[in-house]
């Protein structure tokens, strides 16, 4: 009985660890996922606004705040902060989150990929510099 209550416990243990390791991302694999977002925005050190805003520093940053780019206004007025959590949401599904959103990307649809990429976007501060 001692030996399964160790192995269960272990297996437990094995479990929530790779979930929070899921729930972290890698910014390697997130860098790979970026691909997708790249066709409108742009991060690091000599990124513009492109289609999209500047992703430097988004995780923390007030919605619709990037200088110099032109927001819509149900982003603009959305009162929303890019948390990890808000993030998981909207990139899942970005015109739920902020219905009039010009961002037309449907969304990543794997939680995995989304973790991914927002691991990758918080390496770099508002500068562009990785953290």
């Amino acid at each position: 009985m001692r030996g399964f209550l160790v192995t269960a416990v272990s297996a437990l243990a094995f479990a929530v660890s790779a979930g929070a390791a899921l729930a972290d991302g890698d910014p390697a694999a997130g860098e790979a996922s970026f691909k997708v977002c790249k066709a409108c925005h742009q991060i690091g050190e000599t990124a513009k606004n492109f289609v999209g805003p500047v992703l430097n520093g988004v995780v923390g940053r007030k919605s619709g705040t990037y200088p110099g780019y032109n927001y819509s206004d149900a982003n603009k007025n959305s009162g929303l902060t890019w948390d990890e959590a808000t993030l998981t949401k909207y990139l899942h599904n970005p015109r739920g989150v902020v219905p009039g959103t010009k961002m037309v990307f449907p969304g990543l649809q794997k939680d995995e990929d989304v973790a991914n990429v927002i691991a990758y976007l918080k390496q770099f501060g508002p500068d562009g510099k990785k953290i």
